[in-house]
This record gives structure tokens, C-alpha cells and sequence, in this order.
């Protein structure tokens, strides 16, 4: 029986880690970040792929840097590593170790979208397809050879976690018919073309801010790439107004980009460029919870007035 080591952290490696399993591989291993504090009261939480293993008894390795701590994983003497979002950059002694080498599972078709936020990416700059890559590892990011890939189509009303979902089963899927070629030394090794990459990299605050000079579609596919994380947002009357779902509408409307057209129980309507606007649906006023535009028109809405400009702040 071969022996696998298993790198990931967040709930999108939670499916293939499982799948590993199903499919009856010797998983000695599981290699993850720290737990760290999460949320408003800075609960120290193990990450999703910890709690998977853990009711595996599997036993849990959290290296703070995995390029200065990896003796464990030498010890147990892997023929192959499996990594699917794990969060850092394997060293070279780490990638020579084991016999089948090091694979990752990757959410695109690379060489697009090399990074930490792939799928955001996907929708933030209004993709219509994307995938998992499966890919030997190397010591620069995500440009290793490619050994198989699989395609998705991105629905038009996909957002962050629902496309996440798919390629997360896609790539456990795609993982267990490409790991048998790799054993029996069938796998294809095709090298990524340097001059098609793009990148991906991790989301930044000042990127979360919408700006509503941009076209519909854009301001769209933003609050789209951003849900439910990190979440966008404008300001309004000062303070930050979160914004976690909208719709298009058809309305043709001269107001300048940013002003609110109207207030009511289905949506905060707001002008953005081409004389277009777009109805906020699920937003999340300063001090306040995650609310429904029907809960907000019937609470804080009474506060707002159409005129009003968001995102000047």
C-alpha cells in the first residue's frame, strides 16, 4: 500500500482529503496550518481540514513555517505528498522527498489565475469558465507541470461559495482518476507557458471597496467575487455599509454613479455607469447585522434618502 501525506487547510480541501480516503489510500498524515483566532471574540479554531482528520485519527502536523519544520514529514518516508490549498510554499528538500513527488489540486486552468484567491478571481474579472488543475509541485508558485485538468462553467449567478463548492468536488473527482496514472507512471508532465500566466494573488482591503463609476456588469461580478468572503463594501453617511447580494436591473436612469435611485422593501436601488444601476439585496449597515434589503427598508432604511451619494467617504 502506498503511503500519502495529505497538506491542506481550508474547507475547499476538505472534499478531496475525504476523497483520498474513499478511495482506500494509506493517509499517515495530515499537514495544516496552526488554529488561529477567528472571529469578534478571538477563538482560537482548528481548520476545517484539522477537524476532517482528527475524526479520521489521523494524526495532525502544524508547522508554523513548513520551509524550517518538516522532519516529521521526512520521517514517515511518503511516496507521494497530496496538497490542496495549504497555504504555504513547500521547500526543496520537502518537494525531493517523496518517490511519486509532490502534486497539488488547484482551483483554475492554469497557468490562469496562479495564486491564493483563484476563484475570486474567476468572478471578480467575469470569467465563464474555470477548473481544477492537478500539477506537480515546484519552488515557484503554481507553475509546476501540468498532469490533468477539468473544466466548470461559471453560472451567471455564481458567487464565491457556490463555485468554491463545485470545484472543491470537481477537484476531489479529478484527484482520484489522476492519481492511479501517476503510481503506474502514466501521468503526462506538460509544462505551463510562462507567457500565458496570470495571477491571483490573496484579496487586500482596498480591493473590497466597490466603486460605482465601473459598468453594471463589473459592480456585479464584484459583490459576486466577494461573497460570503471577504465581503464588499461602500460608505454611506460616513460609516461602512457592507454590501453581500445584488440584482441588474433594466431601469435606464441619469443620476450620477454612486447616488441611491431609491429605497424600498425589494432593494436599495443605485446608479452606476452607462446610465444603468444595480438593486442591493443583503446588506450589512456599520453596527448592525447581515439583513435583508426588506428588514433594512423597514429599520435603519427610514435614515436613508435617494440622492444620497455612497462611497464619497
Amino acid at each position: 500500500m502506498k503511503k500519502v501525506i495529505f497538506m491542506g487547510t481550508p474547507d475547499f480541501a476538505v472534499p478531496v482529503l475525504e476523497r483520498l480516503l474513499q478511495e482506500g489510500y494509506q493517509v499517515d498524515l495530515v499537514v495544516t496550518q496552526p488554529d488561529r483566532p477567528r472571529g469578534r471574540k478571538r477563538i482560537l479554531t482548528a481548520p476545517p481540514v484539522k477537524t476532517a482528520a482528527e475524526a479520521h485519527d489521523i494524526p495532525v502536523f502544524q508547522p508554523e513555517k513548513i520551509k524550517d519544520n518538516y522532519q516529521e514529514i521526512k520521517d514517515r518516508n511518503p511516496d507521494l505528498i497530496v496538497t490542496a490549498a495549504f497555504g504555504q510554499l513547500l521547500p526543496k528538500g520537502l518537494l525531493e522527498i517523496p518517490a511519486y513527488g509532490c502534486i497539488n489540486v488547484h482551483a483554475s486552468l492554469l497557468p490562469k489565475l496562479r495564486g491564493g484567491a483563484p476563484i475570486h478571481y474567476a468572478i471578480l474579472e467575469g470569467h465563464q469558465k474555470t477548473g481544477i488543475t492537478i500539477m506537480y509541485m515546484a519552488e515557484k508558485l503554481d507553475a509546476g507541470d501540468i498532469i490533468s485538468q477539468q473544466a466548470i462553467d461559471i453560472a451567471d449567478q455564481d458567487d464565491v461559495g457556490s463555485l468554491h463548492d463545485k470545484l472543491a468536488k470537481t477537484g476531489a473527482d479529478l484527484l482520484a482518476k489522476t492519481i492511479p496514472d501517476i503510481f503506474s507512471g502514466k501521468a503526462k508532465r506538460i509544462v505551463q507557458k510562462e507567457e500565458a500566466a496570470t495571477f491571483a494573488p490573496n484579496i487586500k482591503r482596498e480591493q473590497e471597496k466597490i466603486d460605482w463609476k465601473k459598468p453594471q456588469q463589473q459592480v456585479y461580478n464584484h459583490i459576486r467575487g466577494l461573497h460570503p468572503w471577504p465581503v464588499s463594501f461602500t460608505t454611506w453617511q460616513g460609516k461602512i455599509l457592507k454590501v453581500y447580494r445584488a440584482e441588474r436591473t433594466n431601469r435606464t436612469i441619469d443620476q450620477a454613479p454612486g447616488t441611491i435611485v431609491d429605497i424600498t422593501e425589494t432593494g436599495i436601488e443605485v446608479a452606476v455607469a452607462a446610465n444603468q444601476s444595480l438593486l442591493l439585496t443583503e446588506v450589512q449597515p456599520a453596527g448592525k447585522k447581515k439583513m435583508s434589503a426588506a428588514d433594512f427598508y423597514r429599520g435603519v432604511g427610514s435614515n436613508m434618502s435617494a440622492g444620497e451619494i455612497l462611497g464619497n467617504e
